[in-house]
């Protein structure tokens, strides 16, 4: 019976024009399903709305969460009759927009304190805002060049149409007429999402295309000793239109974290179109087309497979342990986009070398059509040696030779470089624990992004707008014991942690409509209830059950603040409540420290998942105890990783938590194919120096190739304007480095290792 492999090679002998046709159908298809790839930000890209935390908080976003859009309005003199009277109508054609709750400016607080007019003179206004509460008008007017407008949003808008009122909003200030001199910006949440995904698809671009074009600097480069030496790029452009497509129809959506994901496709998948070129090319030069196509398919099809399943079982672990569904998409596109490219190089390759009717580049040397005696040197006389003339052997040829000379060294004397890489790799495990963690969301965009600025800019006038939330579940929110409790505890917090600043709910309200004090009789709680806008109740309170405390906090470090919040939950957890209450820690701020312990939790699993689905992906295909040979490798490289992020002071985010399970699933790719190539060799009924000084030669010369041109795709994210890419894009070129010299340099010594213990042949 024959195997898929061969029927495939025997489709593209015999019907090379319909898989053309195929191929070029497909890729239409797939452009279709590109068109309806979406972008997505907001809590359920961060935290699995499945488990407490994650619905807790969208509950708490639909029921409380009032975003609000800040325009900072700057000019010489924001207080001139001109300036305010313009801002007045800017608050009318604004508040008229749909799911705008309000608008509150500067003429609001100016007309509360002249019935309900705007003086139309200096000094008039002067006197007005000199009547205003201290409070209220330092955060409204913090200088005389300076002004700030709210424009909070209705709880529980649609998250999709949170774009449009941005544009809205901006539209609504491009199309004003504001006087001369006053320029006004739009800040806050909303707009800083609305911008962060417009600098996502511009980062997704850029990415995609450095990536592509450096690959093409590296192909020029590394790969002139093949015919037709792009071809592998247009494999990997069609491997990332097959997977937009895939992503596309699947629902899909591409966040700051997914987008990463292609510069890594890019990598991989270039070197499986190199793998099954260089093959081609091998085989071409010593057997006709037809048989070239078939033994590339049936050899090296397998042999690549088993690195692509690898590789995906490496990115499995990401998906079924990751500590976001962010990072869980990375996890899956990756398997997708991996799958995609061999496909696209296993078929475009052999379809593209027939319709082409592929020919070898002629390097000159012997070796173009038979084996070398430099191969095999051990075995060779001296005239054997020497009957190539150096002028004559090409640099790749030289760096064969160089290979395979380095191999058979560290064959014989395979001890001392265990122990030094091994040694190596265990201080980088005791060091990997020390690596500081942040997901903080600034370091996931441009740090010169307009948005973020502004946003900085409203904090430096404002202070921190960050809030920690404590949810409030009771029998009843208007009973007094609940509301005493939730006054006392606000202020016990504030008392006890230097970093709040306040605490606010409806209790304080109860307070300040009520002389500052909580009424205990019932009649008067609800007269008091019934004279607090409804505004501010439905900010604190939802239904007779639900409430929020906010507590205001100092511009602290993501860090410290996951220290501040375990220390509320101890107090929580002794600070006698009130019967039938419950109290939980929700809110943008508990989400990201919940986040950093979720890498906590699951960086180190996650890498042993990789480690244990490929151990035995490996078990059933070989059945023998020399499966293990590609994975001590990878274990050195992943303590070389902690070593190296230590030592350069990089830090853990939700992308470089995925460096361990994504580095054995790319090292592994190397690490199978030499040992599939060693394997080869030994059948052939070769001895254990000669078969892995082939293998290294054969395969090694392919992945240095790749592996450097994979290099040159990683290097575009060191481009990118996003912080956390940049730093993810360091650790992936350094990992890819250390993948090259685990294969090239460890595997050797492994096999030799590993074969003394093989049994004898009767």
């Amino acid at each position: 019976m024959k195997s898929p492999f061969e029927i495939i090679a025997n489709v593209i002998n015999r019907h090379t024009l319909i898989v053309a046709g195929l191929v070029v159908g497909v890729m239409l298809f797939a452009l279709y399903g590109a068109s309806m790839t979406t972008m997505k930000t907001g809590t359920d890209t961060y935290l699995y709305t499945d488990e407490p935390v994650g619905s807790l908080l969208i509950h708490y976003e639909e029921e409380f969460g009032s975003d609000s859009v800040i325009l900072i309005i700057e000019g010489s003199d924001v207080t001139s009759p001109a300036v305010v009277n313009y801002l007045e109508e800017l608050e009318a054609d604004i508040a008229d927009e749909r799911y705008i709750a309000s608008v509150t400016g500067l003429p609001d607080l100016i007309k509360s304190v002249n019935n309900g007019v705007i003086p139309q003179s200096q000094a008039e206004i002067d006197a007005c805002i000199s009547l205003l509460p201290e409070e209220y008008s330092e955060m409204v007017l913090p200088s005389g060049t300076m002004t700030l407008m709210s424009v909070p949003l209705e709880t529980g808008y649609p998250e999709d149409a949170e774009e449009s009122i941005v544009n809205t909003i901006n539209s609504i200030i491009e199309s004003s007429n504001p006087p001369p001199g006053i320029s006004v910006s739009a800040s806050g949440s909303p707009a800083f999402s609305v911008e962060m995904k417009e600098d996502m698809q511009k980062n997704m671009g850029t990415l995609i295309g450095l990536a592509m074009l450096l690959m093409i600097v590296a192909m020029a480069l590394l790969f002139g000793h093949v015919r037709y030496r792009m071809l592998p790029v247009l494999i990997v452009f069609c491997g990332i239109i097959l997977t937009f497509g895939v992503m596309g129809l699947a629902g899909i959506a591409l966040t700051s974290i997914v987008i990463a994901a292609f510069p890594v496709l890019i990598g991989i998948g270039i070197d499986y179109a190199i793998q099954f070129q260089s093959r081609f090319d091998e085989e071409r030069r010593r057997s006709s087309i037809t048989d070239a196509v078939k033994t590339t398919i049936t050899s090296s099809g397998p042999a690549i497979l088993l690195a692509m399943i690898a590789t995906a079982l490496g990115f499995a672990a990401l998906s079924l342990l990751a500590p976001s569904p962010m990072v869980s998409d990375f996890g899956t596109i990756c398997i997708v986009g991996i799958a995609c490219c061999y496909l696209c190089a296993m078929i475009i390759v052999p379809t593209f070398a027939k319709l082409v009717n592929y020919t070898p580049k002629n390097t000159g040397s012997s070796s173009d059509n038979s084996e070398s005696c430099v191969l095999e040197w051990k075995e060779c006389n001296e005239a054997g040696k020497a009957h190539k003339s150096s002028k004559n052997v090409s640099f790749m040829e030289r760096y064969d030779e160089l290979l395979g000379r380095l191999a058979e060294k560290i064959a014989r004397h395979p001890g001392p470089i265990l122990i030094i890489f091994l040694m190596v790799a265990i201080v980088g495990f005791q060091l990997d624990s020390k690596v500081i963690i942040d997901t903080d969301e600034d370091s996931m965009v441009d740090q010169n992004m307009p948005a973020l600025i502004t946003m900085n800019k409203v904090t430096s006038v404002m202070g921190s707008t960050s809030t920690i939330t404590a949810y409030v579940k009771a029998d009843s929110i208007l009973d007094y014991n609940t509301l005493k409790w939730m006054d006392d505890f606000g202020e016990y917090a504030v008392s006890k942690h230097d970093d709040l600043t306040g605490a606010t709910s409806i209790a304080t309200y109860i307070k300040s409509y009520n002389n500052g004090v909580i009424p205990s009789d019932k009649k008067t709680l609800e007269d008091v209830w019934e004279s607090i806008p409804e505004s501010t109740k439905e900010s604190y309170v939802s239904g007779k059950t639900e409430a929020v405390i906010e507590f205001s906090m100092e511009d602290i470090s993501i860090p410290a603040t996951q220290e501040l919040i375990a220390d509320m939950e101890a107090d929580l957890n002794w600070y006698t409540m009130h019967p039938g209450m419950d109290v939980t820690f929700t809110g943008q701020m508990y989400m990201f420290s919940d986040l950093i312990n979720g890498i906590k939790d699951t960086k180190n699993p996650m890498t042993y998942l990789g480690f244990v689905l490929i151990f035995i992906f490996l078990l059933l295909v070989y059945r023998k105890y020399t499966a293990i040979s590609p994975l001590v490798p990878i274990v050195m490289i992943v303590g070389w990783n902690g070593l190296i992020m230590y030592s350069l002071g990089l830090t853990y985010s939700l992308l470089t938590a995925t460096l361990g399970a994504m580095t054995i699933g790319v090292a592994s790719e190397y690490t199978i194919l030499i040992m599939e190539r060693f394997e080869e060799e030994r059948e052939k009924g070769v001895g254990t120096y000669v078969a892995i000084q082939t293998a290294i030669q054969k395969i090694g010369t392919a992945i240095s190739v790749s592996g450097l041109t994979t290099v040159f795709g990683f290097s575009a994210l060191l481009l990118a304007t996003s912080p956390i890419i940049q730093n993810f894009g360091t650790v992936t070129v350094i990992t890819v480095g250390f993948s090259l010299v685990g294969a090239i340099v460890v595997m050797p010594a492994v096999i030799t290792i590993l074969e003394r213990f093989r049994p004898k042949e009767a």
